[in-house]
């Protein structure tokens, strides 16, 4: 019970999955206004406004910078990952996410191909840079509040 208890307590843990559940709550509700269409897959999914990555990874980097100090190795260790998820998010996983549009159009056009899907290639992957800035502020002022 004490192990839970330390996980549950522990702030480092905590304030970002808070915030991710938090983001992508955000997105499902306002994915269920904007459609009119209660989409569940949006809770885990990637891509959308605001990125919910870059607010974990700047989270985390904000509380190791506060507590441990912007000169310890945690801290460097957790920038360097910052920097590494949102580089991916808005460089790598949006191109992949750009390519699976352009091939699901490619595939709907009649006579065009004769190869049959059973699903269509998951489209929001990625995100755009402002997705990732807004994404990131969120992280700085949840880990600099908590």
């Amino acid at each position: 019970m004490n192990r839970v208890q330390s996980v549950i307590n522990n702030k480092f843990i905590m304030i970002p999955l808070v915030l991710w559940f938090c983001i992508q709550a955000f997105k499902v509700v306002y994915d269920l206004i904007t459609t009119k269409k209660f989409n569940f897959k949006r809770i885990l999914g990637a891509g959308g406004m605001p990125s919910s990555h870059s607010a974990v990874v700047v989270s985390i980097t904000t509380l190791i910078g506060r507590y441990e100090g912007v000169e310890s190795p945690m801290f460097a260790l957790a920038l360097v990952l910052a920097f590494v998820v949102m580089y991916d998010a808005a460089g790598i996983r949006r191109a992949a996410g750009k390519q699976a549009r352009m091939l699901n159009k490619l595939i709907e056009t009649p006579g065009l191909t004769g190869v049959e899907i059973s699903e269509k290639l998951v489209e929001v992957l990625g995100h755009t840079p402002l997705q990732v800035i807004v994404g990131a502020l969120l992280g700085f002022i949840c880990g600099m509040i908590f």
